[in-house]
């Protein structure tokens, strides 16, 4: 029996260095799996408010466009107005510049041509005022042309302001997607650390346990540390542990800055041999209250609640899924688990 025990304390030995090379590797792994996840959604949350003031300013363009559109095809009807009344008036012109040359060649001496002269006047005086209407119609089309060549360059120049703002919004959305992951990056890493540090202080401290392993990224506590077989009230055998864990706690609480958000949680585990009871009617309740007793002993010791999370996994998450007694008692744990909020 002593040779047997030397044994397993050498192979505990070796055992817990590999295990901590490895549970590091999937920490990192899944930690940044999890950073990644959560970063693509408060991205995705920025991009999305980001996308609709991208959309209403688009919704403004094109507005502006189809306005500037319309301007410009009532400027070309101005303009085709204004060469149809240039034509007339040129034509006009030119017919009362020719009714004074016949008025002109009319000598002194034609005094029995009176009413053809007077008739050639009255033409010439309707020909005056055609000009003159013409030209008042030319002179309001010019104003409105200029009116109409004013609005047009207020929309293009809001058009240039809108696709500014398009392209600044754009660049500011790049320029925070930046910073958040160079922010979620550095959280990731200094929560690693803490987290490094802790799962160093808890190994000092109950290194020499063989009913408390760390399996991956947890500390796993054997139930039988803790509890009488089917009860969820802590045995006093098991709360030296426990304070330890508190001591831990209480000063990762003061080494781990306030803005990195961050919680344990304790996850109850039972084997699959049903249970069924007034307090307990199954193996969820039984885990979940056992979870439930740890954190409210955590507190008692003046862990703070908020960084305390209980849950409980039945029967549903074994660490050994064969039928022997030593299947079922590796699989009766609480398990530790130092994560983000």
């Amino acid at each position: 029996m002593p040779g047997a025990r030397a044994r397993r304390r050498q192979e505990a030995n070796y055992w817990p260095g590999f295990v901590d090379a490895l549970s590091s590797l999937l920490l990192v792994i899944i930690f940044m799996l999890s950073l990644f996840m959560l970063t693509q959604f408060f991205l995705g949350q920025e991009i999305q408010g980001r996308d609709t003031a991208l959309a209403r300013l688009n919704s403004q363009i094109a507005e502006l466009t189809d306005l500037l559109q319309l301007e410009r095809a009532n400027s070309d009807d101005l303009t085709a107005q204004l060469a149809t009344l240039t034509a007339t008036l040129a034509g006009a012109q030119a017919e009362n510049d020719s009714l004074a040359s016949q008025l002109e060649g009319i000598g002194t001496g034609l005094g029995d041509r009176d009413a053809t002269i007077a008739g050639l006047e009255s033409d010439l005086l309707e020909a005056q005022q055609l000009s003159d209407e013409a030209n008042a119609q030319v002179t309001l089309l010019n104003q409105q042309l200029a009116a109409l060549r004013t609005q047009i360059a207020a929309l293009e120049s809001a058009l240039e302001a809108s696709e500014s703002r398009d392209a600044e919004s754009r660049t500011q959305i790049a320029d925070l997607g930046r910073r958040l992951n160079l922010a979620l990056a550095q959280r990731v890493q200094d929560l690693s650390r803490y987290r490094s540090d802790f799962f160093g202080r808890l190994r000092q401290i109950l290194e020499d346990r063989a009913d408390v392993r760390v399996v991956g990224d947890r500390f796993v506590f054997q139930s039988e540390v803790l509890f009488d077989p089917g009860q969820a009230d802590i045995d006093p055998a098991g709360t030296p542990e426990l304070d330890a864990l508190a001591d831990a706690i209480l000063q990762l609480e003061t080494e781990i800055p306030p803005d990195i958000n961050w919680v344990l949680r304790i996850d109850g585990h039972t084997d699959s041999r049903p249970i069924s009871n007034a307090r307990f009617p199954s193996n969820w309740e039984l885990s979940a209250a056992r979870a439930i007793s740890v954190a409210q002993y955590l507190v008692s010791k003046g862990v703070s609640p908020n960084r305390l999370v209980a849950a409980g996994f039945g029967e549903f998450t074994p660490l050994d899924p064969a039928e022997t007694e030593e299947a079922y008692r590796r699989n009766r744990r609480i398990e530790f688990k130092l994560t983000e909020g």
